[in-house]
């Protein structure tokens, strides 16, 4: 007995200094790791953030999505709710998606009746010395606002950006500025335009969030937008000093001859945005917008617009509601008429991405007690809201439908006498 405990006492002396032996060469070990990993996050921009990209990737793919872009988006289009997104709010240029917004403002131009679609439009010498994606517009060359859209929408010309941007407002200053408006007003916070074609510039710069914004004000209020960005090929002829030419344009967005669900819209690229698009498609009566920004290659850019779509059309299904219940006419005092009628502004419309029963969506109305003359046409009465198993899930106001006018004093005494008279 004594014998087995000398040794095994023995064989605890041999082995304890390896044991520490070992312990302390791994700590020393992880820490030269550690010292590494520092610098290699200096002189290479940061090993640690890669990995922390890297598993928000693995993350993304485990829940069904993989969007290896480093900003990312993707909306429904009616209701603009975000289905997906990705470091949305990053400010990034955004290259020529920058044209969504051009193309904003001109169609805004051809709804107000500023200019029309048979409108000749010169080319002038700033606008011909753009470089880029261009379609060769020769100084003094005349196109109409039709074919400029064409040349922006498929070919993505910086040139007739500018043409048109002058035809329009005189010059492309006044035109940017009412670019930076125009998303003021759509709530693009994030968003400041320098020129409207999107060339590389200081301070030109927008988010994913902010370009399904304006993504979204394109395509609804405009839907012709499609009948230009779903063109394939298509020539145009330039007539100039030089006689007449045919000049082919090729659309830069491939996701429309690869993805079958495609409507739009408009791809972007420069060495400093890298590549980018916002991504429109339609299926089954729902439209969907992914915007990819700072994407490493057009291959990648395809790849994460599509499964972002892919995404979205698998995962939401869409609630419309398909007619409204009456609404009570309104009491209103003080007014030519002692009621107004009332409508609810538009159906309700929801996406969800649950898989919950859809048929246990309530409505439930409520009104205001009356209103005081004069009443304004279009003028809110009251608001229906809409429940998913308790929780609300969005409203839609109730608008009058008719103005009342205040009623005069006199005619306030008249129907006072009447009243007391029967």
């Amino acid at each position: 007995m004594k014998r087995l405990f000398l040794l095994l006492l023995s064989a605890a002396l041999v082995f304890q200094p390896v044991m520490a032996a070992d312990t302390n060469g791994q700590e020393q070990i992880d820490s030269q790791e550690e010292a590494g990993s520092q610098e290699s996050t200096e002189e290479e921009g940061g090993e640690a953030a890669e990995e922390e990209k890297e598993g928000e990737a693995a993350e993304e793919s485990q829940g069904g999505i993989d969007v290896s872009a480093p900003s990312a988006i993707l909306i429904e289009a009616s209701t603009g709710q975000v289905i997906y997104e990705k470091d949305a709010d990053s400010i990034r240029p955004p290259a020529s998606v920058t044209k969504v917004m051009t193309l904003l403002l001109i169609f805004d131009a051809l709804s107000e009746g500023r200019i029309k679609l048979e409108d000749e439009v010169t080319t002038s010498e700033y606008a011909a010395s753009m470089g880029g994606s261009q379609v060769f517009l020769e100084p003094g060359e005349v196109q109409t606002v039709d074919t400029m859209i064409k040349c922006i929408s498929v070919a993505s010309a910086n040139d007739a950006c500018v043409a048109m941007a002058e035809h329009i407002c005189g010059n492309e200053e006044e035109f940017v500025a009412q670019m930076n408006e125009r998303a003021k007003g759509l709530g693009m916070e994030n968003t400041r335009f320098i020129n409207c074609n999107g060339l590389d510039a200081d301070g030109h710069e927008t988010t994913a969030r902010d370009i399904s914004l304006m993504s979204r004000e394109l395509i609804t209020k405009y839907p012709q937008i499609r009948d230009y960005c779903m063109i394939w090929m298509e020539n145009i002829t330039h007539t100039t000093k030089k006689g007449t030419s045919e000049f082919g344009l090729t659309n830069t967005n491939k996701l429309i001859r690869q993805y079958q669900y495609a409507t739009g819209l408009k791809t972007g690229s420069t060495s400093k945005a890298k590549f980018c698009v916002s991504a429109t498609a339609e299926k089954d009566g729902m439209e969907l917008i992914a915007v990819i920004m700072a994407a490493d290659d057009s291959k990648a850019r395809v790849r994460d617009a599509t499964a972002l779509l892919n995404y979205g059309f698998g995962k939401c299904r869409k609630y419309e509601e398909e007619k409204t219940e009456g609404i009570k006419p309104v009491p209103v005092k003080r007014g030519v008429e002692d009621q107004v009628e009332a409508a609810q502004k538009e159906p309700f419309t929801y996406i969800d991405t649950t898989g919950a029963d859809l048929s246990a969506i309530e409505r439930k109305v409520s009104m205001k007690k009356s209103l005081k003359a004069p009443v304004k046409k279009g003028q809110k009465a009251g608001e229906a809201k809409y429940y998913l198993n308790g929780t609300e899930i969005g409203s839609i106001d109730i608008l009058t439908t008719e103005a009342v006018a205040r009623a005069s004093y006199q005619s306030v005494m008249l129907e006072a006498i009447k009243e007391i008279l029967l």
